[in-house]
């Protein structure tokens, strides 16, 4: 494991930064607190800041791993490789499993939001032996969204088919006016309330960079290919562990889905809550969902 001295303290009173380099990637984060581990996966187009609000909480009873998923945040970015495979959910999910495996951490939970809950999944589906409980924030599976496309989904989720064009479409379009599209689609109405301003500007310099912007990107590209294709293979393979899920009442994904049923068709022990906001709900909610993660992960 390496230190380095990470932009992102400011936002983690009394945690430490980490760099440790996987097999296939760099993984940047931050580590805090004391207890069993716990590690926070974050979602697009956002970084491991985006748990700023809820690490200090889940410190007080486990040690908080953050980090940024591969391409993303100050992660380093690898290929994208045959078939968009270096941005599979699989290979992000190998990083994470060796982050905490250099920590020494064999046995572990996740929480993930997002792209991260994604990642989660694939963890307890390839390492069922290492995932002791896993938590879900605002998702439905990749396989039943793509299978089961509504005009209604592709509306408000469009972004989805806009990143799955070839490069450098979508990279350019949004590279060329990133602080207006970050502003008024994914953050709009929201800063700095729920997100911060800091946490905004952070966003923003992370997603400005064109090689981070290409790999996002790649990650959706994955999404649309290589992850559908794992996903397909392994129907039967129920996620073991213990899941919550947690979405919001007025999101994309409350609105147009039981997200409880769509995850109870995937894992054994599924329990859910919902609460009375969009996506965002680390940062609009920090309080309920640091509650509801530690009376679930406890």
């Amino acid at each position: 494991m390496k230190t380095d001295t990470g932009s992102t303290l400011s936002f983690f009173s009394g945690f430490k930064p980490i760099r440790i380099a996987t097999s296939g990637a760099e993984i940047n984060g931050v580590i805090g607190g004391s207890g069993p581990p716990l590690l926070l996966l974050h979602g697009w187009p956002q970084t491991h800041v985006e748990w700023h609000r809820v690490a200090p909480m889940l410190a007080a009873h486990f040690t908080v791993i953050a980090t940024d998923l591969r391409g993303y945040g100050d992660s380093s970015i690898p290929a994208e490789g045959s078939n968009h495979e270096g941005y599979s959910k699989r290979a992000m999910a190998c990083d994470q499993i060796e982050v905490m495996r250099s920590l020494g951490f064999d046995r572990f939970a996740v929480a993930g939001h997002d792209r991260g809950a994604r990642v989660g999944q694939r963890m307890a589906i390839d390492y069922p032996d290492a995932i002791k409980k896993l938590a879900l924030i605002d998702v439905v599976p990749t396989y039943k969204l793509y299978t089961h496309l509504t005009k209604e989904f592709a509306t408000v989720y469009y972004h989805w088919f806009l990143l799955i064009q070839p490069p450098p479409l979508p990279e350019t379009i949004l590279g060329n006016s990133a602080e207006f599209f970050l502003r008024t689609w994914a953050f709009s109405g929201l800063i700095p309330e729920v997100i911060t301003a800091e946490a905004f500007a952070h966003y923003l310099r992370c997603f400005t960079n064109p090689a981070t912007l290409h790999a996002m990107c790649e990650d959706y590209r994955a999404g649309a290919t290589i992850d559908l294709e794992h996903e397909k293979k392994d129907l039967e393979k129920k996620i073991e562990c213990p899941v919550l899920v947690i979405w919001g009442a007025k999101g994309a994904m409350g609105l147009l889905y039981d997200v409880p049923a769509e995850w109870q068709a995937m894992a054994i022990d599924v329990h859910g809550k919902v609460f009375d906001g969009g996506h965002w709900l680390p940062e609009q909610f920090p309080e309920d969902v640091s509650a509801e993660l530690i009376s679930f992960l406890k």
